[in-house]
């Protein structure tokens, strides 16, 4: 499929959906949270796989990227519970290794680890990423051959199809705009037998945003990784397919008189 849609931005549109996604923030060891729409390293952790970079591999070409987000089902809250043993009834590995670099056995014995971990189930969220037309260029061709398997935020959250969305008027893998134009045209990909209420919200990057996030990663390197903030502005949107606001709300209709 032809990629160029003429000059001026360009933006890569991501379908996130799947029975299960999580989109972790910073919560660390035995419980797992997940925010309630895709976070920005998720996203290019996603694309970083589809191109092949390795954890240890430097991802600064991917920063320069402006990223969005569009909510068209938020989806529900999974909790998952669960414990972990060893096989044989051996007492569980400790975060800490002796001289050889081997982990020791917990002391005193810890033979069963409780986790819990959330998922957002049945969610749909369309991603936008804009930046240079060559970069995005190799990014769709990655994502359609992916070097890595893809996940939505962990490896157990696999995308659903499609996962790459294309411009439907020029018949391009690129839409033409930025991030937040092109999140205001893309249809809605979550239509329902009964139809929800209101607009849709839109979280883009923005150096004016008066929302900060801390997401954005410096290094996915296990040993060195590290994130640093970036600011955001939010908008909502009423995208092609989704039912329109009514011309008229009275908060107050529900009181009589």
């Amino acid at each position: 499929m032809n990629q160029h849609s003429g000059p001026g931005p360009h933006s890569l549109v991501l379908r996130l959906a799947g029975p299960i996604q999580s989109w972790g923030g910073q919560s660390q060891f035995n419980r797992r949270d997940t925010q309630s729409e895709p976070t920005k390293s998720g996203v290019l952790g996603l694309l970083a796989a589809a191109h092949g970079l390795r954890r240890q591999d430097p991802i600064e070409v991917l920063l320069s990227l402006t990223f969005g987000v569009r909510t068209d089902r938020p989806g529900t809250i999974l909790r998952d519970y669960h414990t972990v043993s060893t096989l044989d009834g051996t007492p569980l590995p400790s975060a800490q290794v002796n001289a050889k670099g081997t982990q020791k056995r917990t002391s005193p014995p810890k033979y069963t680890h409780l986790t819990t971990r959330y998922y957002l189930q049945d969610a749909v969220f369309v991603a936008a990423v804009s930046g240079p037309q060559p970069l995005l260029e190799t990014l769709t061709t990655a994502i359609r051959n992916p070097a890595f398997p893809l996940s939505l935020g962990r490896r157990s959250c696999p995308p659903t199809q499609p996962l790459l969305l294309t411009d439907p008027e020029h018949g391009t893998d690129l839409w033409h705009g930025d991030a937040l134009s092109v999140l205001l045209r893309v249809p809605w990909q979550a239509p329902t037998r009964k139809p929800p209420t209101g607009r849709l919200p839109i979280t883009v990057d923005d150096p004016t945003g008066d929302d900060v996030r801390t997401d954005l990663p410096t290094s996915f390197d296990p040993l060195h990784r590290a994130f640093t903030t970036r600011t955001v502005k939010h908008h909502w949107a009423t995208p092609p397919g989704y039912p329109p606001l009514a011309d008229h709300h009275d908060p107050f209709a529900l009181l009589g008189g």
